[in-house]
């Protein structure tokens, strides 16, 4: 009987090396996050934009926004334009990522002062334009910004998941470390849990649906939810097109103040 006993934890604890050496010779967390980074998204894309934002009481507040998005060699632009309710109306976004890694550049025009203003980077932590949303959500982290563990692996809805552990690089993060979902193979994130530095969860972001439009996966709903707040804000994506014929003039302050006149 013991060594039955002795053969049955023998066999557990193969199982589970196993396990863990299929584990480490598959992607390292950096190289799941380079290929979710890298992820074909098209030369660029043309998108309607619906935000809707629930406060705690239940209560909703919708934004309709036009959105323009090009990739090339030194990273991504992307502009948005506001077009409802009044409140927001003729705002403006743009944001610059950088291929090589550094900080997002982004400005936000005010329509009220009729100026474009910078987004510092201290600022960057904010809520973008009241939402669960913010600043930094809005820019694409580069993954050389954290350091990358594959910690296990979950099937959600019947698609395998790496779930990678990031922790920020910076002196003082506003959370400490992100937990990601990534769909093996198609390096599309289906949740993502930001860590206090208390170890609680301060939010969550759920990808609710993704399609394939002319070859590129695209992430059209997902919500990001505040814990402590008890608020979420949904963005769904319309109309997606992409190779559109987008001049570089449209990323562009001075394209940020005339709208979406393309």
């Amino acid at each position: 009987m013991k060594n039955k006993h002795l053969k049955r934890m023998a066999s557990i604890v193969a199982i589970a090396l196993i396990a863990l050496v299929s584990l480490s010779a598959a992607l390292s967390g950096e190289e799941v996050m380079q290929e979710v980074y890298t992820r074909d998204s098209g030369n660029n894309m043309s998108a309607n934009l619906v935000m809707t934002l629930t406060n705690s009481r239940g209560s909703t507040r919708e934004r309709s926004i036009q959105q323009y998005r090009q990739n090339d060699s030194d990273g991504e632009k992307k502009i948005m334009f506001f077009l409802a309710p009044s409140d927001v109306k003729n705002t403006s976004f743009l944001s610059y990522s950088y291929a090589d890694g550094r900080s997002d550049d982004q400005w936000i025009y005010l329509p009220a002062l009729n100026r474009v203003k910078r987004v510092a980077s201290d600022k960057k932590n904010d809520s973008f334009m009241g939402s669960d949303f913010t600043y930094d959500d809005m820019g694409t982290r580069h993954p050389s910004a954290d350091t990358h563990k594959v910690i296990r692996t979950e099937t959600i809805d019947g698609r395998k998941c790496l779930v990678v552990e990031s922790i920020p690089k910076e002196a003082k993060p506003t959370y400490a470390k992100t937990l990601a979902w990534v769909v093996e193979n198609e390096w599309i994130g289906l949740k993502k849990e930001f860590y206090l530095p208390n170890g609680k969860v301060g939010k969550k972001l759920e990808i609710d649906s993704y399609e394939k439009t002319d070859g590129v996966w695209v992430i059209t709903d997902m919500t990001m939810s505040n814990v402590d707040k008890n608020s979420s804000t949904r963005i769904q994506m319309l109309d997606v097109t992409f190779n559109n014929d987008l001049k570089d003039s449209v990323f562009t302050e001075r394209q940020m103040k005339i709208g979406p006149r393309i």
